[in-house]
């Protein structure tokens, strides 16, 4: 074969990896766009080898400067995408990166939080649908850090004890905000990361109606901020809601929230 035959093959080669190339790109659409350098430690620890695509309708609401890493208040809002069965939040650069997982069963995909930060990161929700495929969004917060491993306060507070799992709540039901829960936990929310303060939080919580339908269950864990704050959108109940919980020492809570 002549020199002009060898390059007419080498150049049909190149040809058909770049088409592979890309196809493969189309088909595992992974790129991260907001370019962490632990992104494939996040997919592998999160999602593993599940489909994953990056979705503007799991919208990741957060300040992008936070004055306080203790308290970073962040909405995931996936109501736009059907067919959810599970959301896990994480952020990257956290010595804890998962924050909380929830599961909506007859609720929009929406959940409003505070978390700790220990330095900027991006922050996460990755959605699965009942299709087994994770769709991700997500948004950097920029703070001063240590959020994880400065004393919170809340077990100095005097009389915290007492009070533990105490849950203050509303539920509107007329107004702008009409549908929507919001509630405060008081909970230390340790994170064991500090020298003598053994891990201490909320380990699970359950939102039902009185006749017991659950509306969605979310599990903690340390990152969740000092005494917990959580927005739902429950849509309009007019016989209340009920949260129940427990942190993992086992101590319960439970109350009705009335409009």
């Amino acid at each position: 074969m002549n020199k002009t035959g060898l390059w007419r093959m080498l150049c049909a080669a190149l040809a058909g990896l770049t088409v592979l190339q890309a196809t493969a790109a189309a088909a595992d659409d992974t790129v991260d766009p907001l370019a962490s350098v632990r992104w494939a430690q996040m997919r592998a620890q999160f999602t593993g080898a599940d489909p994953l695509v990056f979705d503007e309708r799991v919208r990741v609401i957060a300040p992008e400067v936070a004055e306080n890493p203790l308290q970073v208040p962040v909405t995931v809002d996936a109501s736009a995408l059907p067919g959810i069965e599970e959301v896990v939040v994480f952020a990257d650069f956290n010595p804890i990166e998962q924050v909380l997982r929830y599961y909506p069963s007859e609720v929009p995909a929406y959940l409003g939080f505070r978390l700790k930060l220990q330095q900027s990161s991006p922050v996460r929700a990755a959605a699965r649908t009942r299709d087994g495929r994770w769709h991700v969004g997500g948004a950097w917060v920029n703070t001063v850090g240590g959020g994880c491993t400065a004393p919170t306060g809340g077990a100095a507070e005097a009389g915290w004890a007492t009070h533990l799992n105490e849950v203050q709540g509303r539920l509107w039901s007329s107004g702008p905000q009409a549908g929507r829960l919001r509630l405060r936990i008081l909970h230390p929310m340790d994170t064991g990361l500090i020298a003598g303060t053994p891990a201490f939080h909320l380990d699970e919580l359950r939102f039902s109606t009185p006749d017991g339908r659950l509306l969605m269950r979310v599990q903690t864990y340390e990152p969740v901020a000092t005494n917990p704050v959580f927005t739902l959108q429950p849509g309009l109940a007019e016989q209340g809601i009920v949260v129940e919980g427990r942190d993992n020492n086992g101590n319960r809570l439970q109350q009705r929230i009335t409009p």
